[in-house]
């Protein structure tokens, strides 16, 4: 067995791994105890990338070779690597010479490496001349960036982890960290073990879980964190809590800002932010009485359309305390995706160029063509992510590259986004996963190496540069995405000579660390300088954080410690911002406002973590959240089907009530794209997850999509006919069949296709279960298709069938030792009100067999023997609700110590920690009906 140190493929945490493999097979991963950003620990995500990257799971899922489709809507057919590059530089060039260099563009990734963010950066700027290539980090980071720039003078978050560990108060806002990053989460808890008087303020719509172990939540408005700050300020002024000498000596324009926020009143602000004035003047007295505070946020802030205030509001308050560049203080933005910074620091940004250089800048655009050999860098500014797709969608970009990343899930206004794949003459996908929904748009699929066998690095949140190692290599004739790039930019350089003023080549790269080396020069006296960092010091030394000069040993742990920012004038800048509400407000047709988050143990669009059932343990299908009073009020229950629909689209979906959210609010996880959730509407269209419903209205500097809010309407759905039908099968065949699936799923109003499954010895068992609802009973042969797909067409099946009422049964029952059986696959169709009993024999794996006939009666009541499990609250060792509750009954003592019980009890937050926050509420709960 071989051992490999890399880095997490998700979140912005940047966790150390330790890869185990075997010749071609990684077998297990768990985490470095030597990395700084998580000292072994890893979340359910990081803990299963060993279950992804599995060779029956890869070798299915994964692109193996380049494929071409002749015409849109075939099949696409095998060709060379050659013919592939070939082709796409003859169709690029071509489109060039037709239309201009700005009619081609790129989308990439933050899930790329840096090496792989740099090519495709000089490939587009440097050798085409044009400024369209952008990334989806733009949906995720660029009000971050721009907020910092405004503020601080540059995109460097000045904050390290280790200010949790000195800081008094920790401000959360727009961030469930608790899911969304929960390492770090894991670090806060240790921080207030250590330190009882260490407070936590968390400022979100949503009671989530992080909201949930707060000392004091603030459940504004959404949209509303702008009006939150000032009003904070307001108070902050109010009382004499600010940092006079502070703002004197290292920042300007204070007291326009001031002459602002008079206007931002306690009675006011609670008002707009719909919070308590007593928690607001609790909030700004534990702000102003902290010596050290420390304020973490994410896409609550970042995707909203004014996204670049909230980040400036929020520095203004650390700003005017002088609560930066010391140990516990300052505002700290945390990356959603693992090399998000990493792409701003080459400048894949369509308004950045390399090294934090600014393309409207002449000086900066003449350092760099000056770096990369060419004449020029274009001046005009490139499209960003949602202009570059309505661009596409009007015909003014011809060709869309697109890597490591699926629009067609991800991106807001997917009716735009589809029309722009659409209309596109040339779609070149680069990916890894075959199975997103992007590529069933692509002209040109190129296979792309994934976790585990790529080289490289990526910055995580912390400005820690980390390396990525390739434990084994890429499967089929999958290729790393720097050299796709560089052979394909070769290639355009015989079709576009006049661009490289006089060089053989632009890209003379052979391996990732040459790419990089020219990526470090470029920083040379810039914020971000790593010329004092090398492969080999990386490699011998562990990761480093930037900046780091040449002739320095170690990087800086913070920033603007001596109160010198990367301005002019080297002083910090106030900026004069005023709230302004949302782009698309609620309003009487629209009465929800609608927003969506993470799910703790899905990643993205779930191209990976979707693979694995045991994934879905916690969270198992979709559902749009909302109060139980608008349940109430609406005449709905848990598990009605409901249309939502905003004014770009209609999805259905089940209701849930939940109390973490507020009356007159929707929550939907962002994950639920077509692959999963889909349908047709009456007029025959399919819909396309829950980015049917986001607006495309973006922040006017960052140009970030407002996908936190949403105004929708809920009306329940009159879906009479259902059908649930799932089975345990083979891993192989439990992938095909999902694909046949949810090719299947547009037939219906309403499907969604979902894995499941549980740890069994050392292999995963993996089911599909698949949900859908309509107006009537679909025809015979679309329901003996799926009973075909679940292993329910044989002899020994058992079968009941009423066409005429529309009801339809089928129960497949296996042996299970001497004397027992257990159901393997079962389908419910017309009537499902038994689902809950026979989906527990089937998921619980129960004994079957003494049931017989009752499970073919429609409508049979479950019978006493037959007691589920319950909703998974750990993951790891697949620890029920009802388990914990239980145990919890004999436990006793406080809060603390009960925990500790029921952990040593049933092990269940003592392996990757991502439950423990659940694990608190429900035990807080016991103490409060005890």
């Amino acid at each position: 067995m071989k051992e490999t140190r890399s880095t997490c493929p998700y979140c912005g945490v940047g966790c150390g791994v330790i890869i185990e493999s075997q010749g071609p097979q990684i077998t297990g991963v768990r985490g470095d105890p030597a990395h700084p950003a998580n000292f072994g620990r890893l979340c359910t995500k990081g803990s299963t990338l060993h279950l992804s990257a599995a060779r029956p799971v890869a070798l299915q899922t994964r692109l193996l070779q380049p494929l071409r489709r002749e015409q849109r809507g075939q099949a696409p057919r095998p060709l060379s690597w050659d013919a592939a590059l070939d082709e796409a530089a003859d169709r690029f060039a071509g489109i060039i010479e037709r239309h201009g260099r700005d009619a081609v563009g790129f989308y990439i990734s933050g899930q790329l490496l840096t090496e792989d963010y740099y090519v495709f950066n000089k490939l587009a700027k440097g050798l085409i001349g044009t400024n369209n290539v952008d990334t989806n980090s733009r949906l995720c980071m660029s009000s971050a960036v721009a907020g910092y720039k405004q503020t601080l003078g540059a995109d460097a978050p000045p904050c390290s982890y280790e200010d949790v560990d000195h800081a008094e108060l920790i401000f959360i806002t727009g961030a469930n960290t608790a899911w969304a990053h929960p390492i770090l989460f894991r670090r806060i808890e240790d921080a207030r073990r250590a330190h009882p008087k260490l407070r936590l303020i968390v400022a979100d719509p949503r009671r989530t879980e992080t909201a949930d172990v707060a000392d004091l939540h603030l459940p504004l408005l959404p949209g509303t964190d702008v009006a939150l700050f000032n009003g904070l300020l307001h108070l902050l002024l109010w009382d004499g809590r600010i940092d006079q000498r502070y703002i004197e000596a290292h920042t300007s324009g204070f007291e326009a800002l001031k002459a602002t926020v008079r206007d931002y009143t306690p009675k006011e602000v609670a008002r707009i932010c719909g919070i308590e004035e007593s928690a607001l003047l609790q909030a700004a007295q534990w702000f102003g009485e902290s010596a050290a505070t420390l304020s973490l946020y994410c896409q609550g802030l970042n995707q909203s359309s004014s996204g670049t205030a909230k980040n400036a509001a929020l520095v203004n308050l650390h700003l005017a305390t002088g609560q930066i560049g010391r140990p516990g203080a300052g505002p700290f933005s945390l990356t959603g995706q693992p090399n998000a910074m990493g792409g701003r620091e080459v400048g894949g940004l369509a308004n950045l160029l390399s090294a934090h250089r600014d393309l409207a800048n002449p000086a900066h655009r003449a350092e760099v063509a000056a770096l990369w050999g060419v004449t020029d860098v274009p001046a005009t500014p490139g499209k960003t992510a949602v202009e570059m797709f309505e661009a596409a969608a009007e015909g003014e970009i011809k060709a869309l590259w697109i890597s490591c990343t699926n629009p067609a899930q991800s991106m807001p206004d997917q009716a735009t986004v589809r029309r722009a794949l659409e209309r596109c003459e040339f779609v070149v996908v680069q990916e890894a996963f075959a199975t997103t929904t992007t590529c069933a748009y692509a002209d040109l699929l190129l296979p792309a190496s994934s976790w585990g066998e790529k080289d490289g690095t990526v910055t995580n949140s912390e400005r820690r540069i980390s390396r990525v190692r390739p434990a084994v290599p890429p499967p089929g004739e999958a290729r790393h995405d720097w050299q796709a790039v560089v052979d394909f930019a070769r290639r355009l350089e015989r079709r576009l000579p006049q661009r490289l003023n006089g060089r053989a080549t632009l890209f003379p790269y052979e391996t990732p660390e040459q790419v990089w080396r020219e990526h470090r020069e470029s920083t040379r006296g810039r914020d971000l300088d790593i010329t004092g960092l090398s492969y080999t010091l990386l490699d011998q030394q562990g990761p480093q954080q930037w900046p780091l000069p040449e002739g320095q040993s170690r990087g800086a742990v913070r920033l603007y410690s001596d109160g010198r920012f990367p301005t002019a004038d080297g002083r910090a800048r106030f900026v004069n911002v005023s709230y302004t509400p949302p782009a698309e407000p609620r309003d009487a047709r629209y009465p929800f406002s609608l927003t969506t988050g993470r799910l703790r143990d899905q990643w993205h669009g779930m191209s990976r973590t979707g693979n694995l059932g045991r994934l879905f343990g916690h969270v198992p299908e979709p559902a749009v959240q909302l109060h139980p009073q608008d349940l109430l009020r609406r005449g709905l229950k848990d598990g009605d089907l409901v249309y939502v629909t905003s004014r770009r689209g209609s999805i259905v979906l089940p209701v849930q009530g939940s109390e973490q959210v507020a009356p007159a609010q929707a929550f939907i996880a962002m994950h639920w794209g077509e692959e999963f959730l889909s349908g047709s509407t009456s007029t025959g269209e399919r819909a396309r997850g829950i980015n049917a419903l986001t607006t495309p209205a973006f922040c006017p500097t960052s140009k970030q999509p407002e996908l936190k809010h949403t105004a929708v309407k809920v009306l329940k759905a009159e879906l009479p006919w259902a059908l649930l039908a799932a089975g345990w099968l083979p891993q192989e065949q439990a992938l095909r069949a999902r694909e046949e699936l949810r090719a299947m799923m547009r037939q219906f109003p309403f499907a969604s296709c979902v894995p499941f499954g549980r740890e069994d010895g050392e292999q995963d068992r993996t089911g599909l279960l698949f949900r859908a609802a309509g107006h009537e009973a679909p025809p015979s042969e679309v329901l003996s298709r799926i009973e075909g797909l679940l292993g329910l067409s044989g002899a020994e099946v058992l079968r009941y069938n009423d066409a005429r009422r529309g009801q339809r049964r089928a129960m497949r029952l296996l042996p299970h030792g001497a004397k027992e059986s257990r159901l393997h696959a079962f389908v419910l169709a017309g009537d499902i009100s038994a689902e809950a009993w026979i989906r527990t024999l089937l998921q619980d794996e129960l004994p079957a067999q003494a049931y017989g006939r009752l499970l073919l009666v429609p409508g049979a009541k479950a019978p006493v023997a037959v007691q589920a499990r319950g909703r998974q609250v750990c993951t790891c060792f697949n620890v029920s609700e009802a388990q914990i509750e239980s145990t919890l009954a004999g436990c006793e003592g406080n809060a603390d110590g009960r925990l500790a019980q029921l952990q040593q009890q049933l092990k269940c937050g003592t392996n990757c920690g991502s439950c423990v926050p659940e694990l608190k509420r429900l035990v807080r709960m016991q103490l409060s009906a005890a």
